[in-house]
């Protein structure tokens, strides 16, 4: 419940009667009482195939209806594939239920037809449902005789209408949302911002909930009026539009197809015409006493022209042949293609053959091996006569001791291990230049190096 201030009405089902429901109103949180009664038509009654029915009357008084909504869907053939007719050995398929995509709500006294329009998208297929209620609706009381004779302003294009817009609020959900959404005068549309009016609630217990703080902005003369087809119009998009079964319809099977060697069946005297049948007293009333009960015999499937089924079969060998027909030109087609592809293909290879000799015999194949190394002519041997170098390290003068003595052994650590010693002629040892060694003042001699802590 969205607020148990606000004017709640609660669907409930009747233990005693499945076809029956009972809403309940309920404000300012106190007890629910019965208001109104959801009746729907008997499918035992033979007018009752294919149809849509339901009133919405007084819980008091059972034979008084406020309103009532007749919705007949339309059957369509389906269009088969001469591979689905085969599958079906040549018999037609049933026909598919087409849901209508709007349906009238009947108003009594006045009398007024409201007609909801179910609009449709691309994402949530019919996610909101469109309708029209007139601003004044009674006629003005007058005196005057000609005043009387006049037409209700329900029936004057010119009476401004308000727009209303039942909408899902989600693709996954069945509740709804109800707003005002503009004014309409002689066809003419000007769109206003969405004001909340009702909300559904599509749960264990279904519920309408009227936004009352809003209905000051609506200018609806016959507020009765609009309640009512908010609450018949509720329970009828959910009914038929968001969970949609062919049960609503009492859709028992497909329905009789007309032969011209059939005749009409002959109706039983004292029963009711279809033609006849009026949904106003369908509210507590049952099958009259001396009415036959309807017929329990299955219906006889129709037999098959053998002139039609040899039609069909031509039909289907017919597409069959054209289809193998167009197969093998598709075959032709590709296989031209691959061809095709392999000549352009050999033909570039052949220009790039062409192009590759013209090139080698023009500039030859020099530098053009790189697989293999190149044979270089071997090194020269020096000569005997060309003299060798004997490098020998500058014997360098004692490390002064800075800090204690040294330690046992031949007084030299791993880091500095003793110069290697060269026996040969003595050559004459280089002069260093200056500058080459860090802190060297270029005569040679190793300077003592000076400590950062001592």
């Amino acid at each position: 419940m969205l607020d148990e201030n606000l004017p709640t009405f609660y669907f409930r089902q009747t233990s005693d009667n499945p076809l029956s429901a009972v809403l309940y109103f309920t404000q300012n949180g106190s007890e629910p009482t019965a208001e109104y009664t959801l009746q729907k038509l008997n499918p035992a009654l033979p007018q009752a195939k294919n149809k849509y029915a339901i009133a919405l009357g007084d819980a008091s008084t059972q034979g008084i209806i406020f309103a009532e909504v007749l919705i007949e869907p339309e059957f369509q053939q389906p269009t088969l594939s001469a591979a689905e007719i085969r599958a079906h050995n040549g018999v037609p398929p049933a026909p598919a239920l087409m849901i209508p995509e709007n349906f009238a709500i009947q108003l009594y006294n006045p009398d007024q037809q409201v007609v909801v329009r179910a609009e449709k998208s691309v994402w949530m297929g019919k996610e909101s449902f469109e309708f029209e209620i007139p601003e004044q609706t009674f006629r003005m009381p007058s005196a005057s005789q000609i005043d009387r004779q006049q037409n209700d302003p329900v029936a004057s294009n010119l009476t401004p209408k308000i727009m209303f817009r039942w909408k899902r609020e989600s693709k996954f959900s069945k509740d709804m949302t109800c707003y005002m959404t503009g004014r309409s005068v002689g066809g003419k549309k000007s769109k206003e911002p969405d004001i909340t009016v009702a909300l559904y609630k599509h749960g264990r217990e279904k519920a309408v909930t009227i936004y009352e703080p809003n209905l000051q902005r609506v200018e609806v003369e016959d507020r009765k009026g609009l309640e009512i087809v908010l609450l018949l119009g509720a329970e009828v998009i959910r009914e038929i539009y968001l969970t949609p079964s062919r049960d609503s319809f009492n859709v028992d099977g497909p329905p009789p197809t007309k032969r011209k060697t059939s005749r009409p069946l002959a109706h039983a005297p004292g029963s009711p015409k279809p033609d006849a049948y009026v949904m106003t007293s369908g509210i507590g009333v049952s099958s009259p006493a001396n009415a036959s009960p309807p017929i329990t015999q299955q219906p006889t499937p129709p037999q098959q022209d053998p002139a039609e089924m040899r039609r069909q079969q031509t039909m289907a060998q017919q597409e069959e042949r054209e289809r193998e027909k167009r197969d093998k030109a598709e075959q032709k087609r590709i296989k031209k293609m691959l061809e095709d592809e392999e000549k352009a293909r050999r033909k570039r290879e052949a220009e790039v053959e062409k192009e590759t000799e013209r090139l080698r015999k023009e500039f030859g194949m020099a530098g053009q091996d790189y697989g293999s190394r190149p044979n270089l002519p071997p090194r020269p041997d020096p000569g005997p006569s060309r003299p060798v170098l004997h490098l020998q390290t500058p014997t360098l003068p004692p490390r002064p001791l800075s800090a204690g003595p040294r330690p046992p052994g031949n007084g030299h650590s791993g880091w500095f291990a003793p110069p290697p010693q060269f026996f040969g002629p003595p050559q004459n040892q280089p002069q260093p230049k200056p500058g080459r060694r860090r802190g060297g003042s270029g005569d040679g001699k190793m300077h003592k190096k000076k400590s950062t802590f001592f």
